[in-house]
């Protein structure tokens, strides 16, 4: 719908007054504020194969299509896709872009609706070195909770050089321009990895997205595969109701002071969080892989964190979130002791290193550095041997939440630590003497 605005406008010309009564029209979308993010997916650099974990994608791609499948929080009757090329070093070439609607939740790759997806009316784009693109406004109806599937034709070869690594999805590539296709033909590469899409956003009245910023423990590494379990699954399905949606901006390996499979929180703060339409909160969950990849084969050369720089770090991240407008929960770390045993990093932890984290613990509960707290430690942990998750939420490897644990994290603290307000709480600010 277009939008008309008028304005006055009093000129003065050689101590003449002319008055000018103008009407501007602008085009459709020009000026919406309505717009909220309902999904994300944090870039990642693509690796080499000298690193401890595979990428788990095509080092190119050429005359092939990728679909992927997401699963918004929040829906709406009209929406914008983002693609990133944010490590490319080099202009990717799109060509048929589609999001299709699944014909049922069982099988998401088996498509009732296939809309195309222009880029300034243009069917075909390209993403500049370092760069995102969003898409035009796409006229589709998008119930809450449910999946899209965006597939992306890329016609010539390309370098794959920026990704998501643990998506928690089998995503597929197939050969040929299979965009508008309700089903895939052909032989398919499966990978877990998600290209190219970045974010989805919807336009919905009166929401408000809460962001998860975190590591491997947030990105879901040990959700199920295709379950849609993350700890920000459930979340999105509790915030539902209150018109929240919930965006995922976990890096499996993140930490908040170093680069690694990841950037450091603060590098990437802008770009993953405060850039994102209707964020008013960020949930920071972050810490321990810069406590406990120190000495490991993540890490080999690198000596632990001081305390009082973990605490800079997380110090200023509030404060450029704040100047943004966007209010801070700072999260507990988790019990980890016994973590990756039986591991090539089996030295994961260290009686030092939970030292580390406790102490770290108790300045986020205690600082009042955040707007609030959310105690995963105290959610998660085995009420018999405080420094292990209790055993009903592990995955197995001592680090990782299970889906129970996820869905206990989502649930675990009361929703008003999620208000709005930039300054906190009215309980906060008693504390704090405003």
């Amino acid at each position: 719908m277009k939008k008309k605005l008028k304005i006055k406008l009093n000129q003065v010309i050689g101590g003449i007054i002319i008055v000018l009564n103008t009407t501007i029209v602008f085009g459709q979308g020009y000026l919406n504020t309505e717009f909220v993010t309902t999904w994300t997916a944090s870039p990642q650099v693509v690796w080499n194969d000298s690193f401890i974990f595979p990428t788990n994608i095509p080092q190119t791609l050429h005359d092939q299509t990728v679909r992927q499948a997401i699963k918004v929080s929040l829906g709406g009757d009209n929406l914008r896709i983002e693609l990133s090329n944010a490590h490319g070093n080099s202009p990717v070439e799109l060509r048929t872009i589609t999001v299709g609607v699944p014909a049922s939740s069982k099988d998401p790759y088996v498509l009732n609706q296939v809309v195309s997806v222009t880029f300034d009316g243009k069917q075909s784009a390209t993403i500049l070195p370092g760069s995102s693109l969003v898409s035009d406004d796409i006229p589709l109806s998008v119930p809450d909770l449910s999946q899209l599937v965006v597939s992306i034709y890329i016609p010539s070869e390309i370098k794959v050089e920026t990704f998501h690594w643990d998506g928690r999805q089998t995503n597929y590539i197939a050969k040929g321009n299979q965009a508008h296709s309700q089903t895939l033909g052909g032989e398919l590469y499966h990978t877990t990895a998600r290209l190219f899409i970045s974010g989805i956003y919807v336009a919905r009245q009166g929401a408000t997205t809460v962001a998860v910023i975190g590591d491997s423990i947030t990105d879901g590494a040990t959700a199920s595969i295709d379950k849609n379990t993350r700890w920000t699954d459930f979340l999105a399905e509790r915030l539902k109701p209150l018109n929240i949606a919930v965006i995922n901006a976990g890096i499996s390996g993140a930490r908040l002071l170093s680069d690694g499979m990841g950037s450091n929180a603060l590098s990437r703060l802008h770009r993953d969080v405060l850039s994102k339409p209707g964020v008013d909160s960020l949930i920071v969950l972050l810490g321990i892989n810069d406590i406990s990849w120190p000495g490991t084969l993540f890490a080999p050369d690198i000596s632990l964190p001081k305390l009082e720089q973990l605490k800079d770090g997380f110090t200023q991240l509030v404060k450029q979130a704040h100047l943004h407008g966007v209010r801070v929960v700072g999260a507990t770390l988790p019990p980890f002791e016994g973590a990756l045993q039986d591991t090539p990093i089996d030295n994961y932890y260290s009686d030092e290193k939970n030292q580390l984290r406790l102490a770290l613990n108790e300045w986020i509960k205690n600082s009042l550095t955040f707007d609030e707290v959310i105690d995963f430690d105290s959610i998660l942990r085995n009420s018999e041997a405080s420094n292990r998750i209790a055993p009903m939420y592990d995955s197995g490897d001592h680090l990782h939440p299970g889906d129970a644990g996820n869905k206990a994290m989502a649930y675990g603290f009361e929703v008003k630590v999620l208000n709005k307000g930039l300054h906190g709480s009215k309980e906060q600010n008693e504390r704090k003497g405003n």
